[in-house]
């Protein structure tokens, strides 16, 4: 920026100017490369997941009305966001599942970023399908072997976004389980639940990659499967994971974070509720159906120093 305010100045005027006006232009310059450096505006990834968008909007909500920061929500895979966390273009995502889902994610970074928070546990991945699916037909992973149920399925297990963790577990339980015969298939959660949706309504056969929270459970008649092999994992532990240095920049909303709990029941029942409404109607009305323990949150940022 000096740079080009000299340019923009003839030298006879710069020599004009003397040591004075000198001092007073390199001092304008130093106060916006301060102002440059106050952190106001935090960027969190997040994905199009339905547990990740109501967590990530009541911490957008309270980061913003109650802490007053700016925040910038981008939505990206996965993988992307903990790369990003990791080269510092992230400041936080709400959303490493772990131990085991992001497992791969993790290793790669686990060096170059704080894990800040655990935000909810016993979360599940899973495969579902619907309850009129007779569970002497089908009640374990296993049983998807049997010929008369892979034709029912059409050799189809319905997944999400490729880049999800869920997806890898996935491809791990054909092999587990030796589903020859199967194809997964890559959609967003939205093209997942439109699939169980259609099926759903014309009585068809269907599997669909799941996991806990997620307001499907709520809203159809729907349940696990069973995984003797442990392909899917067993519970989990849902982060929130920050860039280096997050912590220095942020110490209100890192303190926020640390504070910031939830329970299944509770998202699950705010992701259906969303599906009528809007994700960010219903954060607003999560805080203020809390008010005590979103006061807590923001004690615990007012405790940071």
């Amino acid at each position: 920026m000096l740079r080009t305010m000299f340019n923009c100045l003839r030298p006879a005027r710069i020599v004009a100017w003397g040591t004075r006006a000198l001092a007073t232009l390199l001092a304008g310059a130093a106060a916006v490369a301060v102002q440059a450096a106050d952190h106001t505006v935090l960027r969190i990834g997040w994905t199009a997941w339905s547990d990740a968008e109501a967590v990530t909007n009541i911490a957008k909500e309270v980061l913003e009305k109650r802490l007053g920061y700016q925040v910038e929500l981008v939505m990206t895979d996965i993988g992307l966001q903990y790369a990003g966390v990791a080269r510092g273009n992230l400041d936080v995502m709400l959303m490493a599942w772990l131990p085991t889902t992001h497992k791969a994610y993790w290793d790669k970074v686990s060096g170059d970023v704080v894990d800040l928070a655990v935000l909810y546990q016993n979360a599940k991945l899973g495969w579902a399908v619907p309850n009129y699916v007779p569970e002497s037909a089908v009640s374990s992973i296993s049983d998807l072997n049997k010929p008369e149920v892979r034709q029912k399925l059409h050799g189809q297990i319905q997944g999400i976004d490729p880049g999800a963790g869920l997806m890898r577990a996935s491809e791990r339980a054909l092999g587990d389980y030796s589903l020859n015969g199967y194809t997964l298939q890559s959609a967003s959660d939205a093209g997942m639940i439109v699939a169980l949706d259609r099926a759903i309504k014309r009585n068809d056969w269907i599997v669909v990659t799941a996991w806990s929270p997620h307001w499907m459970f709520a809203r159809y008649p729907v349940r696990y499967l069973k995984d003797p092999k442990g392909s899917l994992g067993g519970s989990e532990s849902i982060h929130a994971v920050a860039r280096k240095g997050f912590e220095a920049d942020f110490p209100k909303a890192a303190a926020f974070l640390r504070s910031f709990k939830f329970t299944i029941p509770e998202l699950e029942a705010l992701m259906l509720r969303a599906k009528d409404t809007s994700y960010h109607t219903e954060a607003v009305a999560y805080i203020q159906a809390h008010p005590q323990l979103v006061d807590a949150w923001v004690a615990a940022a007012g405790s940071a120093k």
